[in-house]
Protein backbone atom coordinates (compact mmCIF):
# COMPACT_ATOMS: atom_id res chain seq x y z
CA UNK A 1 0.00 0.00 0.00
CA UNK A 2 1.39 3.37 -1.03
CA UNK A 3 -1.07 5.45 0.99
CA UNK A 4 -0.65 6.13 4.71
CA UNK A 5 -3.28 8.16 6.54
CA UNK A 6 -0.81 9.09 9.26
CA UNK A 7 1.20 11.04 6.67
CA UNK A 8 -1.32 13.87 6.75
CA UNK A 9 -2.50 13.83 10.34
CA UNK A 10 -1.64 16.91 12.39
CA UNK A 11 -0.17 16.03 15.77
CA UNK A 12 -2.45 17.05 18.66
CA UNK A 13 -1.08 20.08 20.51
CA UNK A 14 1.15 21.10 17.62
CA UNK A 15 1.19 24.72 16.47
CA UNK A 16 1.21 24.68 12.69
CA UNK A 17 1.34 26.96 9.69
CA UNK A 18 -0.32 25.74 6.51
CA UNK A 19 2.52 27.38 4.60
CA UNK A 20 4.74 24.52 5.81
CA UNK A 21 2.57 21.79 4.25
CA UNK A 22 2.85 20.54 0.64
CA UNK A 23 0.00 21.08 -1.81
CA UNK A 24 0.99 18.03 -3.87
CA UNK A 25 2.91 14.79 -3.39
CA UNK A 26 5.37 15.11 -6.26
CA UNK A 27 7.35 12.02 -5.26
CA UNK A 28 4.27 9.83 -5.76
CA UNK A 29 3.44 10.99 -9.30
CA UNK A 30 5.30 8.01 -10.77
CA UNK A 31 3.02 5.73 -8.75
CA UNK A 32 -0.20 7.38 -9.92
CA UNK A 33 -1.61 4.27 -11.63
CA UNK A 34 -1.00 2.14 -8.54
CA UNK A 35 -2.55 4.76 -6.27
CA UNK A 36 -5.64 5.07 -8.46
CA UNK A 37 -6.00 1.28 -8.37
CA UNK A 38 -5.67 1.36 -4.60
CA UNK A 39 -8.28 4.12 -4.48
CA UNK A 40 -10.83 1.94 -6.28
CA UNK A 41 -10.21 -0.92 -3.87
CA UNK A 42 -10.52 1.45 -0.89
CA UNK A 43 -13.79 2.78 -2.21
CA UNK A 44 -15.16 -0.78 -2.43
CA UNK A 45 -14.20 -1.22 1.22
CA UNK A 46 -15.88 2.08 2.08
CA UNK A 47 -19.14 0.93 0.51
CA UNK A 48 -19.08 -2.25 2.60
CA UNK A 49 -18.12 -0.46 5.82
CA UNK A 50 -20.83 2.16 5.38
CA UNK A 51 -23.38 -0.62 4.98
CA UNK A 52 -22.22 -2.16 8.26
CA UNK A 53 -22.39 1.20 10.04
CA UNK A 54 -25.94 1.69 8.78
CA UNK A 55 -27.00 -1.84 9.74
CA UNK A 56 -25.47 -1.60 13.22
CA UNK A 57 -27.38 1.65 13.76
CA UNK A 58 -25.61 2.70 16.94
CA UNK A 59 -22.72 4.97 16.06
CA UNK A 60 -22.09 7.71 13.51
CA UNK A 61 -19.23 9.23 11.54
CA UNK A 62 -18.84 12.96 10.90
CA UNK A 63 -16.39 14.11 8.21
CA UNK A 64 -15.73 17.87 8.15
CA UNK A 65 -14.32 19.43 4.97
CA UNK A 66 -12.72 22.87 4.96
CA UNK A 67 -10.68 24.55 2.24
CA UNK A 68 -9.94 27.79 0.48
CA UNK A 69 -12.31 28.67 -2.37
CA UNK A 70 -11.89 26.15 -5.23
CA UNK A 71 -10.25 23.75 -2.78
CA UNK A 72 -12.31 20.83 -4.09
CA UNK A 73 -14.82 20.07 -1.35
CA UNK A 74 -17.67 19.27 -3.75
CA UNK A 75 -15.51 17.13 -6.01
CA UNK A 76 -14.03 15.24 -3.08
CA UNK A 77 -17.44 14.34 -1.68
CA UNK A 78 -18.68 13.31 -5.12
CA UNK A 79 -15.72 11.05 -5.96
CA UNK A 80 -14.88 9.55 -2.57
CA UNK A 81 -18.45 8.60 -1.72
CA UNK A 82 -19.50 7.50 -5.19
CA UNK A 83 -21.46 4.24 -4.93
CA UNK A 84 -22.10 4.55 -1.19
CA UNK A 85 -25.73 3.98 -0.24
CA UNK A 86 -27.29 7.45 -0.25
CA UNK A 87 -29.71 6.40 2.51
CA UNK A 88 -26.77 6.24 4.90
CA UNK A 89 -25.03 9.50 3.97
CA UNK A 90 -26.10 13.09 4.66
CA UNK A 91 -24.31 16.07 3.09
CA UNK A 92 -24.75 19.50 4.67
CA UNK A 93 -23.38 22.63 3.01
CA UNK A 94 -23.05 25.60 5.34
CA UNK A 95 -23.51 28.94 3.61
CA UNK A 96 -23.75 32.36 5.25
CA UNK A 97 -26.16 31.99 8.21
CA UNK A 98 -29.74 33.12 7.68
CA UNK A 99 -31.76 35.27 10.07
CA UNK A 100 -33.02 32.30 12.08
CA UNK A 101 -29.53 30.88 12.49
CA UNK A 102 -28.13 34.26 13.50
CA UNK A 103 -30.75 34.43 16.24
CA UNK A 104 -29.08 31.44 17.94
CA UNK A 105 -25.55 30.66 19.08
CA UNK A 106 -23.07 29.84 16.29
CA UNK A 107 -23.14 26.10 17.01
CA UNK A 108 -26.94 25.77 16.87
CA UNK A 109 -27.19 25.10 13.14
CA UNK A 110 -24.18 22.79 13.30
CA UNK A 111 -25.58 20.62 16.07
CA UNK A 112 -28.86 20.25 14.19
CA UNK A 113 -26.97 18.75 11.23
CA UNK A 114 -24.87 16.23 13.17
CA UNK A 115 -25.56 12.74 11.75
CA UNK A 116 -27.92 10.41 13.57
CA UNK A 117 -27.02 6.85 14.57
CA UNK A 118 -25.97 4.66 11.65
CA UNK A 119 -25.17 7.59 9.37
CA UNK A 120 -22.15 9.24 7.80
CA UNK A 121 -22.46 13.03 7.91
CA UNK A 122 -20.42 15.14 5.50
CA UNK A 123 -19.99 18.84 6.28
CA UNK A 124 -19.12 21.05 3.32
CA UNK A 125 -17.77 23.92 5.44
CA UNK A 126 -18.68 23.90 9.10
CA UNK A 127 -18.44 25.62 12.49
CA UNK A 128 -14.87 26.55 11.56
CA UNK A 129 -16.25 29.33 9.37
CA UNK A 130 -17.11 31.04 12.66
CA UNK A 131 -13.45 31.32 13.65
CA UNK A 132 -12.05 31.86 10.14
CA UNK A 133 -14.35 33.70 7.74
CA UNK A 134 -15.83 35.95 10.42
CA UNK A 135 -12.29 36.77 11.53
CA UNK A 136 -10.88 37.61 8.10
CA UNK A 137 -14.00 39.49 7.02
CA UNK A 138 -14.09 41.29 10.39
CA UNK A 139 -17.73 40.39 10.95
CA UNK A 140 -17.17 40.08 14.69
CA UNK A 141 -14.38 41.34 16.98
CA UNK A 142 -11.60 39.09 18.27
CA UNK A 143 -13.25 39.12 21.70
CA UNK A 144 -16.10 37.15 20.08
CA UNK A 145 -14.33 34.70 17.74
CA UNK A 146 -11.30 33.78 19.85
CA UNK A 147 -13.26 32.17 22.75
CA UNK A 148 -14.99 30.01 20.16
CA UNK A 149 -11.88 27.81 19.88
CA UNK A 150 -12.56 26.35 23.31
CA UNK A 151 -16.31 26.20 22.66
CA UNK A 152 -15.60 24.11 19.56
CA UNK A 153 -13.35 21.77 21.52
CA UNK A 154 -16.05 21.22 24.13
CA UNK A 155 -18.68 20.73 21.41
CA UNK A 156 -16.61 18.12 19.58
CA UNK A 157 -15.86 16.39 22.87
CA UNK A 158 -19.60 16.19 23.54
CA UNK A 159 -20.17 14.62 20.13
CA UNK A 160 -17.45 12.00 20.53
CA UNK A 161 -18.68 11.04 23.98
CA UNK A 162 -22.15 10.63 22.47
CA UNK A 163 -20.99 8.11 19.87
CA UNK A 164 -19.86 10.32 16.98
CA UNK A 165 -16.44 9.69 15.44
CA UNK A 166 -15.04 12.89 13.92
CA UNK A 167 -12.56 13.38 11.09
CA UNK A 168 -11.61 16.90 9.99
CA UNK A 169 -10.10 17.36 6.54
CA UNK A 170 -8.41 20.51 5.26
CA UNK A 171 -7.93 20.45 1.48
CA UNK A 172 -4.76 22.43 0.84
CA UNK A 173 -4.27 23.93 -2.60
CA UNK A 174 -1.66 26.41 -3.76
CA UNK A 175 -2.56 29.97 -4.61
CA UNK A 176 -1.57 29.31 -8.22
CA UNK A 177 -3.84 26.27 -8.40
CA UNK A 178 -6.71 28.38 -7.08
CA UNK A 179 -6.02 30.92 -9.82
CA UNK A 180 -6.22 28.20 -12.47
CA UNK A 181 -9.49 26.82 -11.09
CA UNK A 182 -11.09 30.27 -10.84
CA UNK A 183 -10.04 31.05 -14.40
CA UNK A 184 -11.46 27.70 -15.55
CA UNK A 185 -14.81 28.68 -14.06
CA UNK A 186 -14.73 32.01 -15.87
CA UNK A 187 -13.75 30.44 -19.19
CA UNK A 188 -16.34 27.64 -19.11
CA UNK A 189 -19.96 28.84 -19.56
CA UNK A 190 -21.18 25.68 -17.80
CA UNK A 191 -19.17 26.51 -14.69
CA UNK A 192 -19.70 30.26 -14.47
CA UNK A 193 -22.61 29.75 -12.08
CA UNK A 194 -20.03 28.68 -9.47
CA UNK A 195 -18.10 31.94 -9.78
CA UNK A 196 -18.80 35.08 -7.75
CA UNK A 197 -16.96 38.40 -7.81
CA UNK A 198 -16.52 38.00 -4.06
CA UNK A 199 -14.16 35.09 -4.85
CA UNK A 200 -11.62 37.59 -6.14
CA UNK A 201 -11.87 39.68 -2.99
CA UNK A 202 -11.30 36.61 -0.83
CA UNK A 203 -8.30 35.72 -2.97
CA UNK A 204 -6.71 39.04 -2.05
CA UNK A 205 -7.01 37.96 1.59
CA UNK A 206 -5.22 34.66 0.93
CA UNK A 207 -2.53 35.21 3.59
CA UNK A 208 -5.10 36.18 6.20
CA UNK A 209 -7.11 33.02 5.51
CA UNK A 210 -3.97 30.89 5.77
CA UNK A 211 -3.17 32.48 9.11
CA UNK A 212 -6.72 32.05 10.41
CA UNK A 213 -7.00 28.41 9.32
CA UNK A 214 -3.57 27.61 10.74
CA UNK A 215 -4.55 28.98 14.12
CA UNK A 216 -7.94 27.23 14.09
CA UNK A 217 -6.34 23.87 13.29
CA UNK A 218 -3.69 24.39 15.97
CA UNK A 219 -6.22 25.27 18.68
CA UNK A 220 -8.88 22.68 17.78
CA UNK A 221 -6.94 19.51 17.10
CA UNK A 222 -7.72 17.07 19.89
CA UNK A 223 -7.00 13.34 19.74
CA UNK A 224 -10.72 12.52 19.55
CA UNK A 225 -11.32 14.98 16.68
CA UNK A 226 -8.12 15.10 14.60
CA UNK A 227 -7.25 17.31 11.66
CA UNK A 228 -5.71 16.02 8.43
CA UNK A 229 -4.11 18.42 5.95
CA UNK A 230 -4.41 16.91 2.48
CA UNK A 231 -2.33 18.03 -0.52
CA UNK A 232 -5.16 18.85 -2.94
CA UNK A 233 -3.58 20.32 -6.05
CA UNK A 234 -3.92 16.90 -7.72
CA UNK A 235 -7.41 15.46 -7.51
CA UNK A 236 -6.32 11.84 -8.03
CA UNK A 237 -4.10 11.93 -4.95
CA UNK A 238 -6.57 13.95 -2.88
CA UNK A 239 -9.38 11.46 -3.46
CA UNK A 240 -7.22 8.43 -2.68
CA UNK A 241 -5.68 9.90 0.48
CA UNK A 242 -9.05 10.91 1.94
CA UNK A 243 -10.65 7.55 1.14
CA UNK A 244 -7.77 5.87 2.96
CA UNK A 245 -8.42 7.99 6.06
CA UNK A 246 -12.17 7.34 6.05
CA UNK A 247 -11.75 3.59 5.52
CA UNK A 248 -9.16 3.23 8.29
CA UNK A 249 -11.36 5.23 10.66
CA UNK A 250 -14.36 3.00 9.99
CA UNK A 251 -12.25 -0.13 10.36
CA UNK A 252 -11.07 1.04 13.78
CA UNK A 253 -14.71 1.41 14.84
CA UNK A 254 -14.97 -2.41 14.60
CA UNK A 255 -18.46 -2.37 13.13
CA UNK A 256 -20.74 -5.40 13.38
CA UNK A 257 -24.04 -6.46 11.89
CA UNK A 258 -26.78 -6.76 14.51
CA UNK A 259 -27.15 -10.18 16.09
CA UNK A 260 -30.01 -12.25 14.77
CA UNK A 261 -33.12 -12.44 16.96
CA UNK A 262 -34.65 -15.18 14.85
CA UNK A 263 -33.89 -18.89 14.66
CA UNK A 264 -32.85 -18.88 11.03
CA UNK A 265 -32.38 -22.66 10.94
CA UNK A 266 -36.10 -23.27 11.35
CA UNK A 267 -37.34 -20.43 9.15
CA UNK A 268 -38.78 -21.50 5.79
CA UNK A 269 -40.63 -19.35 3.30
CA UNK A 270 -43.63 -21.31 1.99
Amino acid sequence: MLLKSSTHRVNPGETISLNDFPTQMAKLVKHRDAIETEFLELRRKLINLQYRLYAEGKRKLLVVFQAMDCGGKDGTIRHVFQGVNSQGVEVTSFKAPNSEELAHDFLWRIHRAVPRAGMIGLFNRSHYEDVVAVRVMKLVPESVWRPRFEMINHFEELLTESGTTIIKIFLLISKDQQRKRLQARIDNPEKRWKFELDDLKKRKDWDEYVKAYSEAISHCNRKQAPWYVIPADRRWYRNAAITKIVVETLEKMDLHYPEAKIDWNNLVVE
